[in-house]
């Protein structure tokens, strides 16, 4: 399998929250495989894995400031990547809050917290950077398994399975809205992977979880249309 596009230029992935966890370790995946990075993260006064990922890759990465969700910060970043073409952009967002609490008890405060980071904001990143993918790139999206209405059935985490399942039908729109291109589009479900967010008890690593992420992403490009896939290429049910 390519792990780069047609063209022999050196590609170039913009990995939106990539200061650590999924994030980071899909940055140093691709730039394993060749590309070029360009890494996000909320604090550039804070020194993270992205930055020491930066500093041994010869140029290869960059790291840029954006948190997803103060959007008067798109638009200064789109201004200084005006001038790169990217291949790829990801947002990988996530949080998580009440995981046992039933939705009608969860408090406001905490259900707009989650459903902003978790679905809204990434829209809004995609929706204010897309015009920077070239015509047959790729635009993906971290969703989860859990976002799947047709797999849930065992409830719990329900805050968190609305707010994945907002952003698979947010991207569903704005994927319609570009039938006409020839662009990929990726709602990646990577399983329960142990980091931050999944906790100690999730049965798969990073290490063994994100280079099969990458080759899902990397088998997408220049195929149109819209997938909801996990990490071994199998669709999940909407």
């Amino acid at each position: 399998m390519s792990s780069t596009p047609a063209d022999r230029r050196t590609p170039t992935a913009l990995i939106v929250g990539a200061s650590r966890g999924l994030g980071h370790a899909m940055a140093a995946e691709f730039i394993d495989r060749g590309w070029n990075v360009i890494g996000t993260v909320r604090d550039l006064t804070a020194r993270t894995p992205l930055h020491e990922l930066a500093d041994r890759s010869a140029g290869r990465v960059s790291v840029e400031h954006l948190d997803i969700n103060e959007p008067a910060q798109l638009a200064p970043l789109h201004e200084r990547l005006a001038q790169r073409e990217l291949d790829l952009l990801f947002v990988n967002a996530g949080t998580s809050n009440n995981e046992g609490t039933p939705i009608g008890a969860v408090p406001t405060a905490d259900f707009v917290e989650v459903m902003v980071t978790n679905a809204l904001s990434p829209m809004r990143v995609i929706e204010a950077l897309e015009d920077l993918v070239s015509p047959d790139g790729l635009i993906g999206a971290m969703s989860s398994g859990q976002g799947s209405i047709t797999n849930n059935t065992t409830g719990s985490r329900e805050v968190y399975r609305g707010s994945k399942a907002a952003l698979n039908m947010f991207m569903r729109g704005f994927a319609a809205r570009q039938s006409e291109t020839q662009r990929a589009f990726v709602l990646m479900a990577p399983g329960w992977i142990r980091t931050d967010l999944g906790g100690s008890k999730a049965p798969f690593t990073i290490e063994e979880t994100i280079p099969l992420v990458v080759d899902v992403l990397l088998s997408r490009v220049g195929k149109p249309g819209l997938e909801y896939l996990d990490r071994f290429g199998q669709v999940v049910p909407w």
